[in-house]
């Protein structure tokens, strides 16, 4: 027997008396069904992609108007606009998917380094304790510690499973990690223009969130020039959205950029072996 789609008298959620459509008290429907399918993917849409015009009026403003989001938010008109935490973690998460599946190529290669034949003999096999590693992760290449012997013991193949798949399995927490030490850089950076330190994490969220679709974009287009666009672009969105977010001369936010880009370039390389590391440790 199918459930009633007729209002209830009394609220499922709350049991308060609900002679309506809605209860009064928590304001749950009163017309309680198993949703069908096509009522899910009107959810899905309506709530997830549409999001009442906020999701094309975030992207809008994330992707063309560098730190015009973060000053809305802060004058308080967020209720047009898709929460950041929210933007974040939907662009990170389609990032890290798209280049699991899709050409990882362009940030993270691992290939072998094949040791040269000598004249005293012939040069080792791939598969041999001696052959070499060599890791390029979003332009970093972090070395891997040969007194791993068990890691050592693999073959390469082996090797360059288990550190994608340390990459893509970590990566992600640590990349949100780092949002409050990035926050942290801009508040020293910054420090007496009055700017609390949420306000930094404000500015971190939102620039990484673009800087995570603009990585999307140039994986998914193999074309140089749209890739050559795309990462001028991404270049110069952080320096000219700190302009706009925080006040000051155009020579003072360069400086404070090249600070910034260097300290958080080493703590992303730090946090990219702490992710490939940790995945080689725990390997069962």
């Amino acid at each position: 027997m199918s459930p009633s789609t007729s209002p209830a008298s009394t609220c499922h959620n709350c049991h308060t008396d609900a002679p309506g459509n809605f209860c009064s008290t928590c304001g749950q429907s009163t017309v309680v069904h198993v949703p069908s399918a096509r009522e899910f993917l009107h959810e899905f849409v309506a709530h997830y992609v549409a999001l009442e015009g906020k999701l094309w009026r975030t992207l809008a403003l994330l992707l063309f108007r560098p730190g015009a989001l973060t000053n809305e938010y802060i004058a308080g008109r967020r209720v047009r606009y898709v929460e950041p935490l929210r933007v974040y973690l939907t662009f990170s998460i389609l990032f890290f998917a798209i280049l699991k599946f899709g050409s990882a190529d362009l940030f993270l290669t691992v290939h072998s380094q094949q040791p040269q034949a000598s004249a005293h003999g012939p040069s080792q096999t791939p598969d041999n304790n001696a052959s070499g590693m060599q890791v390029s992760i979003l332009g970093q290449t972090p070395t891997l510690p040969h007194q791993w012997q068990d890691f050592q013991q693999l073959p390469v193949a082996g090797k360059q499973k288990l550190i994608r798949e340390s990459f893509f399995h970590y990566a992600p927490y640590a990349m949100f990690g780092l949002m409050p030490l990035f926050a942290l850089f801009l508040k020293i950076l910054y420090l007496g223009s009055g700017r609390r330190y949420g306000e930094h994490f404000l500015f971190a969220l939102h620039t990484n969130a673009f800087a995570f679709i603009t990585m999307a974009l140039m994986t998914l287009i193999p074309v140089d020039i749209v890739r050559l666009a795309l990462c001028a672009w991404l270049l110069g969105y952080l320096p000219w959205a700190m302009w706009r977010v925080y006040p000051s001369g155009k020579l003072a936010t360069v400086c404070r950029w090249l600070v910034l880009m260097a300290a958080y370039a080493l703590a992303m390389s730090l946090a990219i072996m702490a992710c490939i590391a940790t995945g080689v440790m725990l390997r069962h």
